[in-house]
């Protein structure tokens, strides 16, 4: 049973929701200025990260029930990128003209948002096993993140390479799934702590 939180992990859970909402700004603009469905996806992912950190910033100095019902809660946050992804590849698909984003934009903004999730995922890291459901969403979502944008990148040459914008339409996607499966991991991890804190 978890019966206390390291007091470094409000310290770090506070650095990694600063870092997201300031990349969130970044990566909204470059992917409404090139028209990138993974970029929004992504950038959509970085503000449900912010948000999500700064509910457990708060939650940390709650009961282990009241955790695991946070938990429950941010469960449910983790699906709201992926909902959003799946509304704006579709009105992508409509459309009747379907642009190719730059792929050189594409590249440096996903190598960026990798760049920064690395560093939030490596700070996060060593709480993930002992901070209960709320570390471990934070640092689901983080790392599930790096490997967002490391696909974004990939998606970039192949963009460059085919000049299609199926590449980016199908990761976007991809990063609205491996959302969904971070979303059941914390769902887990709460359950869990409730059972814990009946016992």
């Amino acid at each position: 049973m978890i019966t206390a939180i390291d007091p470094s992990l409000r310290r770090v859970v506070a650095r990694v929701a600063t870092l997201n909402l300031g990349y969130f700004g970044i990566e909204f603009s470059v992917a409404l200025a090139i028209g990138s469905v993974a970029l929004f996806a992504d950038s959509i992912d970085f503000l449900e990260d912010a948000s999500l950190n700064l509910l457990i910033l708060i939650g940390l100095g709650w009961s282990l029930a009241a955790r695991a019902r946070l938990g429950m809660l941010l469960a449910g946050i983790l699906l709201v990128p992926g909902m959003a992804t799946l509304w704006t590849a579709a009105q992508k698909v409509l459309a009747a003209e379907v642009a190719v984003p730059d792929p050189w934009w594409l590249a440096l903004t996903g190598a960026g948002a990798m760049a920064v999730n690395l560093v939030c995922a490596l700070m996060l890291a060593r709480h993930r096993a002992t901070g209960g459901s709320l570390a471990r969403a934070a640092f689901l979502s983080a790392r599930n993140d790096v490997f967002a944008n490391i696909a974004i990148i990939g998606t970039a040459f192949v963009t460059a390479a085919t000049l299609s914008p199926w590449p980016d339409i199908v990761v976007g996607l991809g990063i609205a799934a491996m959302n969904a499966d971070a979303a059941c991991e914390v769902w887990e991890a709460a359950r869990q702590e409730a059972r814990d804190a009946r016992a």
